[in-house]
């Protein structure tokens, strides 16, 4: 199963990232569900995408703060997207301010970024690449697995996670949020009359699970999908997924039809170019999203992420 928001290479690296378009999880579903009328799921799904992709279309650039944890790392970035691309810098590591020192590396990647258009314009059309591999896979979607509506649950949709900002005070314990919507549940698994086109497109093979899509506006909220047998994809390279791995994401509606990736959790192993082992267990948070103007350019926003670390988005 595949959709999400865009691509990102700060966030993780290209198949990574792939796995937030294409992939999404429970946004808060109830246990408690309802009967309702016989659904065609495909249809369904079909409906989703397509509005998923009328609404990049017209994306509008963010300002959001991401929390990144895995094996090797713990660290938070603040990232601002342009029409050249994605600019981030690191405001904290494992929870704390940085110091003196790595606040200057920073500050001196964003000077060298700035002073090379030419290495800002490479990781643009990375970007690009990978959003255009992802919304490739995303149109296969209703025809690559079999879709099986099983209920209607409550679900919270507007609730993102909190990713704590230096100088922010800790947060008491957060309180499980009211259902404030519906979302249709649905399980997924393997077409076997589905013949995949290309590798990058024989990941889906692979997987299965449970999709949640939002009642009123038909919007792909969460997906829950896990790897049901060994899979050899292509990504840009060669790889190869093991039986067993999990992937969860969720998105959130940050204002009024404007849904945004808010959570990903990946424990997957295999294999890369089919000789370096993969062994990946990362989480991602995504918060404090706030618009910036279309025309914002990536000069702008470096000067942006330089100024005041006290002026953070909210």
């Amino acid at each position: 199963m595949v959709p999400f928001s865009r691509a990102n290479p700060h966030r993780a690296p290209s198949f990574l990232t792939a796995c937030a378009l294409l992939f999404f999880s429970v946004a808060g579903a109830s246990a408690q569900s309802q009967p309702a009328p016989a659904i065609d799921a495909t249809a369904l799904v079909r409906r989703a995408i397509a509005n998923h992709m009328t609404a990049q279309a017209a994306h509008h650039p963010q300002r959001f703060v991401l929390h990144k944890k895995d094996d090797r790392r713990d660290y938070t970035q603040e990232i601002i997207e342009t029409r050249q691309g994605d600019v981030s810098v690191a405001i904290a590591a494992s929870g704390k301010p940085l110091n003196p020192d790595m606040h200057q590396v920073q500050i001196d990647r964003l000077n060298e970024l700035d002073a090379h258009p030419d290495l800002q314009e490479h990781r643009r059309k990375r970007e690009q690449e990978d959003t255009a591999r992802a919304l490739k896979l995303m149109r296969m979607l209703p025809d690559a697995f079999l879709y099986q509506y099983e209920s209607t649950v409550p679900c919270t949709v507007v609730v993102p996670p909190h990713v704590m900002i230096p100088g922010e005070p800790t947060p008491p314990p957060p309180a499980t949020p009211a259902p404030s919507s519906e979302c249709y549940h649905l399980t997924f698994q393997p077409n076997p009359a589905w013949n995949p086109p290309d590798t990058e497109s024989r990941i889906l093979r692979g997987m299965a699970g449970e999709v949640w899509i939002e009642k009123s506006q038909e919007r792909l909220t969460s997906l829950s999908a896990h790897i049901v047998t060994d899979v050899d994809f292509g990504w840009g390279i060669i790889g190869h997924l093991d039986k067993g791995g999990t992937i969860f994401l969720e998105q959130t509606e940050i204002s009024p039809n404007d849904w945004e990736l808010s959570r990903m959790k990946l424990n997957l192993t295999g294999k890369a170019l089919l000789v370096k082992s993969l062994n990946i267990h990362l989480t991602e948070e995504m918060a404090h999203y706030a618009p910036v103007a279309p025309d914002l350019d990536y000069h702008q926003a470096i000067q942006i992420l330089k100024s005041d670390p006290t002026d953070q988005p909210k």
